[in-house]
Formats: structure tokens, C-alpha cells, sequence
């Protein structure tokens, strides 16, 4: 396996949470609740576990498809910078199908699991990535001849960088820096279950990518980010904050007429045959009517 950088930055991360909840006893209370932070590093050790369990054959695959390549650009220098770009790219387009595509939602739906927006809700990572095979994003990279242990290498700095901005605690970043990564305020617009600000900026590291696409929206401060998921969980229980997605989904596909089967698996999450739940985009159409009619 190649070196890992995310196992290295762990306890940074620790010694950052605690920070983090030292400053918010006195600058913002109710930044954290100690049941959710529990769960938080409950779904962290759980994906961590995952992670080793299945991270030999991710790097398996990719070793595979590099070997299948015409191209081998090797361990030069500018092939570093190069891949971790387009490693952001491939993370974008996964990020964004983890959104838009129900059956990819399902496994990356625990992170928006919270109602607390903190550091420990970073680390509320899919333990179901590997069966959700999101790692099929970073192949075209492999293919293209980057060293499959440049990509992962690059893929945990990229994991690492999205670590803090996950926090109330910093408010705005100089406008030069915020016009080209991301940051706190564009990470909590992504975490927002306000219909202005749903389902955008989907960046890990640069926010350029949702400027290009336009899946970009600042955040507004007249509209106060509200965190967590459209139908709050309204539980403690990791378990049921990983799988519970996986088991709407199950019962949704086991009712649904077979012609209607395969789009509960890939149409964007909220979806039905009948039209009796709300997609992001029908819950934003509904508020912007709403806000003409008033």
C-alpha cells in the first residue's frame, strides 16, 4: 500500500476538534452537542475500519487499470501537481453524482447526517463507499497513466484539505482566496438544508469547479445556514445515520413497479414514480414560487 497520508493527520485532527470545542464553550455553544460528536467519531472509526478492509483492492483496481494503459507518465515532478488538479476534478464529478444519483447518495448521505456543522462532522466518512464502487471516479485517472500511488497520495491530501472547513469558526477568508478554493463559508452552503443552497458546491479543494459548472452560490448571510438532510434523522444511532439510506432505498425499490426499478437507483435522491416526496430541485422551485407569490 502507498503511504497514507490521512492515517498521519488523525491526530491533528483530534488535537483540532478539541480546540475547536474549547473556543466554541465560549464563542458559539451550540456549535457541538455531545451526543452528536459522539456519533461523529463513531462514524469516523467506522470508516477508518472500512477503509483498511477494502483499500487493498481500490488499489488494486487502480494498479489494474494503469497496466492497461498505453501511457505511464511515472514519478515526475509536474505529474504531481497535474494529478492532484485533476484528482479534484474526478472528486468533483463524484461528489456531484453523490448528490444527483440516488444509489451513490445512499453511501455519502451520512455525512450530512448532522445538525451540528464542527469539525467532528468531517469525520462522518462512508463506510459503504467501496460497495457503492465510488472509487470508479479516480480509474480514468489510472488510465491516463498517473502512478496509482500518486492518486491515492494526492486523493488523502485532498481528503485532509476538506477537514477544516468544516466549521462556524471562521467566517470569511481573504475574496482572492475565496474565489479559488474552497472554504468554511462554500463548504456550509454545501451542508445546508436551506432550498437556496441545496445541492451546491460540490468542490473538495478548488471551488473553481463549481464556478466552471455552475453549481456555485455564495453564502448569503440573510439566510441563516440551517445544517443536516431534508428529513432529519432525528437520532443518535450511527448505525441507523449509515445504513438508513440503504434501507429506504431497499424498500422503495421492493414496491416500485418494475419499469420504475431502475430509476429509484439512479435518479436523484427524493425521486418517485407517484410524485409523493420532493427532489432539491422541485423543494427550490417550491420556494421560489413561494418567494414571488409573497
Amino acid at each position: 500500500m502507498p503511504f497514507d497520508p490521512v492515517a498521519f493527520a488523525i491526530p491533528l485532527f483530534v488535537v483540532l476538534v478539541i480546540a475547536e470545542m474549547l473556543w466554541a464553550r465560549r464563542r458559539n455553544p451550540v456549535a457541538y452537542e455531545s451526543r452528536d460528536t459522539a456519533t461523529s467519531l463513531a462514524i469516523g472509526l467506522g470508516s477508518t475500519v472500512a477503509g483498511a478492509l477494502t483499500g487493498g483492492v481500490v488499489a488494486g483496481t487502480l494498479v489494474w487499470a494503469h497496466s492497461v494503459s498505453p501511457i505511464s507518465l511515472g514519478w515526475v515532478w509536474w505529474a504531481w501537481p497535474l494529478c492532484f488538479v485533476l484528482d479534484d476534478l474526478a472528486y468533483y464529478a463524484f461528489h456531484r453524482s453523490a448528490h444527483r444519483v440516488r444509489w451513490f447518495w445512499a453511501s455519502h448521505v451520512n455525512h450530512h447526517s448532522s445538525q451540528h456543522y464542527n469539525l467532528s462532522t468531517a469525520l462522518r466518512q462512508s463506510w459503504t463507499g467501496f460497495f457503492a464502487l465510488t472509487f470508479v471516479f479516480r480509474l480514468p485517472l489510472a488510465f491516463a497513466g498517473f502512478e496509482p500511488g500518486m492518486i491515492l497520495v494526492c486523493g488523502g491530501f485532498n481528503l485532509i484539505y476538506q477537514f477544516w472547513i468544516h466549521t462556524e469558526s471562521i467566517k470569511r477568508m481573504p475574496r482572492w482566496f475565496e474565489a479559488v478554493m474552497n472554504t468554511p463559508s462554500h463548504h456550509r452552503v454545501h451542508h445546508a438544508v436551506n432550498p437556496r443552497y441545496l445541492d451546491k458546491n460540490y468542490a473538495g479543494t478548488f471551488i473553481i469547479w463549481d464556478r466552471m459548472f455552475g453549481t456555485f452560490v455564495a453564502e448569503d448571510d440573510a439566510d441563516p445556514i440551517r445544517y443536516g438532510i431534508v428529513s432529519q434523522l432525528g437520532t443518535f444511532n450511527p448505525l441507523k445515520a449509515v445504513f438508513h439510506e440503504w434501507a429506504a432505498l431497499l424498500k422503495d425499490l421492493w414496491r416500485a413497479p418494475w419499469r420504475h426499478k431502475l430509476s429509484y437507483l439512479l435518479r436523484e435522491p427524493g425521486w418517485t414514480h407517484d410524485g409523493s416526496r420532493e427532489t432539491s430541485d422541485m423543494i427550490r422551485a417550491r420556494w421560489e414560487r413561494d418567494k414571488l407569490d409573497s
